[in-house]
């Protein structure tokens, strides 16, 4: 057995990381929701979760919004309408830097956290 060159190990060893993290997104994007996402169930979660900020209505109004030095996210604003699901998607599971919107990742289920977008899509629609 030949033993392995030191400028050979530089080059495996960030392909083998690469290989992983690809392996990692395509397992994570593989084992999404496996059932259609549903506002009944994003309601719940919403008024469990997101309402004391964001508000009954999604319009940034709840009991807890005027404590916040950074005002929660209105559904109703034409920035949240042109925000794709993906991109709400990732802003609940990862929050926003430097304001009260915190990661909701291990606390949320993938499912649920799609489901809540439902639900925020709904009450966008229905404040026109």
């Amino acid at each position: 057995m030949r033993p392995i060159h030191y400028d050979l190990m530089s080059t495996i060893v960030p392909v083998i990381i690469v290989a992983g993290l690809i392996g990692l997104g395509i397992h994570s994007f593989a084992h999404a929701q496996e059932y259609p996402s549903d506002t009944t169930r994003g309601k719940a979660v919403y008024e469990r979760h997101c309402q004391k900020c964001h508000g009954v209505g999604g319009w940034g109004d709840g009991p807890d919004a005027q404590a916040l030095k950074v005002a929660p996210a209105n559904f109703h604003r034409f920035s949240s309408f042109l925000k794709s699901d993906e991109e709400l998607l990732r802003t609940i599971e990862h929050g926003v830097v430097f304001s009260p919107m915190h990661s909701w990742r291990g606390q949320l289920t993938d499912g649920e956290m799609q489901d809540v977008v439902t639900y925020i899509r709904l009450l966008a629609q229905q404040g026109r």
